[in-house]
């Protein structure tokens, strides 16, 4: 199986570059479970026809092989720059420096977007740039191993990257029709190969060797070429299936992960209420600024979590949505027409908070300005990237500043079954018994749900309440999971991810449904100005936890159950209706080291730069980019195995064993950095071989070493000689059906046992022959012989020699 055997005709190359491109176009189509829509496949496609296509044509016009790849990624550049240049390029397909500029946008937009997306991630730019690369880069080895390298056998290599990828991020891993065809298009291109190397083989059956040789060509029954292929086929279906099967998502791989940090296509991320490490953090990081001309100083929401259930609590699990853009943020919830709503614009300038959820308060109708791919999410309206962060943004937004009075949160009624999402309401069965009693005791005396909500808040704010860092860290309760909830109740001290997920739970309890919002308190004013407005800084000190309760036509209503910390609303006091209206503060704004960050976001960077998993994330991409570049590095090695491994194959059974060993010697040779002249004869080559060190006597090696290499390489000359010149006598000279008397003497078992053992010691004598090659290198060379074989190169084509012709 060496490289480039035969010479093809331009209809030959063309059917082996059509059913190439027909497997990558086939094979692209496994990742359909990860992207939706289909404008990405197109994309894809166009960068592999344009690449496929024009390695076909370079060949037509009889480009130099060790060329075409150089040019099909130069042809690569060209689709891109049409398809993403846009008007930084000329003519539309020419690319300038600001086309790269953009290359370099999208690619670093591509990264963010594969770590932040769930699945089916939404084919925003940069993911589709991210997928028309891979499958231009895919194109250009597909065609390098079936055109220029001629194993067309190895092409399901480069086919595995995009039919086992979906196997990494869902469980259910590429969908069967998509691994059928692909197996279905693989048996193709090796069935035209077939009939291509049998066409050559009539015209010439070897480019290289000049000795007249008549000889039939070989035909192999249809019911045994039908059966390889059914066979073929049947392999390829089951692994297949296998590979199906047997993949771990990233859902249960504990090698992968569970999307958190630095995973790719994270199954949404799960930003879990463990702010504990962050509320210790000594010094306050700078997150963002924003100027309320009317004043309004909200919380900012940075995501909502919903499901409360085990010992983790996350945002529900919901893929983005690629219709929910920033121009069709809906309005709230629940909010009827009676209640009084007033707008507030505000300006926002990002700081140092790094991450994919934008910082808006709830609820926000309108925002602009911000840029990358936002989208909003149904219910929680909560603002999230699929490939962008907040670093560096500068935004407006709109937020409706709801004002319900007493009387209407009172009179709400229950909330219908398809007001709010099912999590907003669930608690498991095995609740610890002191919920279901702390809530029983403190709402006794509620008449409606407002006052059970409004007696739950003042029991966390009362006296027999502590806030405390330290506390659930030194007994052991520090999370949000209901266990440590009972802890808190029993201990009355935490922080408030405590306090906010307490009233939650006891909402739930007494039938009102309850979420967790996680964000900014509403900041501190500083000492800038923006066009007379005083500019209010907020730093990572300000991040908090809160409930909010969802009351049937006044929708979600925010309440501050946090002693010491934020403001806690007037309708949300005992003697609400009775005194003063408006927001009351009871406590600093930002107390230092009150606050902190949840853990799980896209960065782990809510609260600024550095931490322990932005480390882990970085290793952990290095590691991988660290395997990519060292699987990309051992192709050529593989690949030189695979070849050396197909001419054993060749020896042992008895294809032409002579021609097997002599192309194997001599491509080891030229690995090891000696020079093969394809005008040389066999014995010549063989002399030239023979003046090397490694055949000749050394007083320092054992006795007879160097002596048996040096038979053994004549060994094989000799066996290609009569194996050449015993076909042409064969062929010229011998009447059909005349066997010569000493082939009539052995019997069909002896010549068998004969033709084994010369078989077996071509073997041995390659294998010496070839040790004492490298035993003669350096080992530099030695190592460049395996990495980068000079033998796969075109330019390097092994020959076989000419023959001396009979009697010369």
């Amino acid at each position: 199986m060496g490289p480039d055997r035969y010479p093809l005709t331009r209809a030959q190359s063309i059917a082996l570059s059509g059913a190439s491109l027909l497997l990558l176009l086939v094979a692209t189509t496994a990742l359909g479970p990860l992207i939706a829509g289909s404008g990405w496949w197109w994309a894809g496609a166009v960068v592999a026809v344009a690449v496929i296509g024009g390695g076909a044509g370079l060949r037509a016009l009889r480009t130099p092989p060790s060329l075409v790849p150089p040019l099909e990624l130069v042809v690569m550049l060209l689709a891109l720059t049409l398809l993403f240049g846009g008007a930084t390029s000329l003519a539309l397909v020419i690319p300038t420096p600001d086309t790269f500029a953009v290359f370099g946008e999208l690619a670093e937009g591509a990264r963010r977007t594969i770590e932040q997306q769930s699945v089916p991630a939404i084919p925003v730019p940069a993911l589709v740039f991210a997928i028309a690369v891979g499958v231009g880069l895919i194109a250009v080895f597909l065609d390098l191993l079936v055109q220029t390298v001629r194993v067309p056998a190895l092409a399901a290599v480069p086919m595995l990257v995009p039919v086992l990828v979906p196997g990494l991020f869902v469980a259910e891993g590429a969908e069967v029709p998509a691994l059928v065809l692909t197996a279905a298009a693989y048996l193709l291109l090796l069935r035209v190969d077939v009939r291509v190397r049998r066409a050559a083989e009539l015209v010439q059956e070897d480019d290289r060797d000049d000795a007249p040789i008549v000889s039939a060509p070989k035909r192999a029954p249809i019911v045994s070429t039908m059966g390889a292929s059914l066979g073929l086929a049947a392999i390829g279906l089951v692994a297949a299936s296998v590979i199906a099967a047997a993949t771990p998502s990233v859902s249960t791989s504990f090698l992968v992960g569970t999307g958190g940090p630095a995973t790719l296509f994270a199954r949404g991320v799960s930003p879990y209420v463990d702010l504990g490490r962050d509320l210790r953090r000594p010094e306050p990081v700078p997150a963002f600024s924003y100027v309320s001309p009317e004043g309004e100083r909200p919380y900012f929401t940075l995501l909502t979590v919903e499901r409360l259930e085990g010992q983790v609590w996350s945002a529900t699990d919901r893929a983005v949505d690629g219709d929910n853009t920033l121009g069709t943020l809906p309005g709230p919830d629940g909010l009827d027409d009676d209640v009084l709503v007033e707008p507030r614009p505000i300006s926002v300038q990002v700081d140092q908070v790094r991450t994919a959820w934008l910082p808006v308060p709830y609820p926000t109708t309108e925002v602009s300005g911000v840029s990358g791919s936002w989208f909003w999410d149904r219910g929680t309206l909560n603002v999230r990237s699929v490939d962008s962060t907040t670093i560096g943004q500068q935004y407006r937004l709109t937020h409706l500043d709801v004002q319900p009075d007493v009387a209407q949160l009172r009179s709400a009624p229950a909330a219908p079954a398809d007001a709010v999402a099912e999590t907003t309401r669930r608690l498991p069965d095995d609740l610890p018994p002191i919920i279901a009693e702390t809530a029983a005791s403190v709402t006794a005396s509620a008449a409606t749900r407002y006052d059970a909500a409004v007696a739950i808040q003042a029991f966390l704010r009362g006296s027999e309440f502590e806030y405390s860092e330290s506390a659930p860290v030194a007994d052991g309760y520090d999370g949000a999971g209901f266990e440590a909830i009972a802890a808190f109740l029993e201990q009355r001290a935490g922080y408030c991810v405590h306090f906010a997920s307490t009233m939650a739970v006891l909402a739930r309890e007494v039938g009102i449904p309850s979420r967790i919002s996680i964000g900014y308190t509403a900041g501190t004013p500083g000492d800038g100005r923006v066009d007379g407005e005083v500019v209010i800084e907020v730093d990572s000190h300000d991040l908090h936890a809160w409930p909010e309760l969802y009351f049937e036509g006044v929708g979600w209503v925010p309440f501050e159950p946090t002693p010491g910390r934020g403001n806690v609303p007037d309708y949300s006091r005992p003697n609400a209706g009775q005194g003063t209206a408006g927001v009351i503060p009871t406590g600093p704004a930002a107390t230092p080291g009150a606050t902190g960050r949840p853990e799980g976001d896209p960065d782990r960077a809510l609260g600024g730069p550095g931490g322990a998993s932005s480390v882990g994330a970085q290793t952990a991409q290095l590691a991988t980019v660290g395997l990519a570049v060292a699987f990309v590095l051992l192709i050529p090695a593989m690949i030189r195995i695979g070849i050396r491994a197909a001419r054993r194959r060749r020896i042992r059974s008895g294809e032409r064993p002579a021609d097997a060993a002599w192309r194997e010697l001599l491509a080891t040779a030229v690995d090891l950095g000696s020079p093969v002249d394809p005008r040389r004869t066999v014995r010549g080559l063989a002399g030239e071989l023979a003046e090397r060190s490694a055949f000749r006597p050394d007083p320092e090696s054992p006795p007879g070493a160097r002596a048996e290499a040096l038979a053994a390489l004549e060994r094989i000359r000799d066996a290609v000689e009569r194996e050449r010149y015993g076909r042409v006598r064969a062929t010229a000279g011998a009447a059909p059906g005349v066997v010569s008397p000493s082939a009539r003497a052995a019997g069909p078992d002896d010549r068998g046992d004969r033709d084994l053992a010369r078989r077996a010691g071509l073997v041995a004598d390659l294998a010496s022959a070839s040790d004492a090659l490298r035993v003669d290198a350096t080992g530099a060379r030695r190592v460049a012989a395996v990495l980068l074989p000079a033998s796969l190169r075109p330019s390097a084509r092994v020959a076989l020699g000419r023959p001396v012709p009979p009697g010369g």
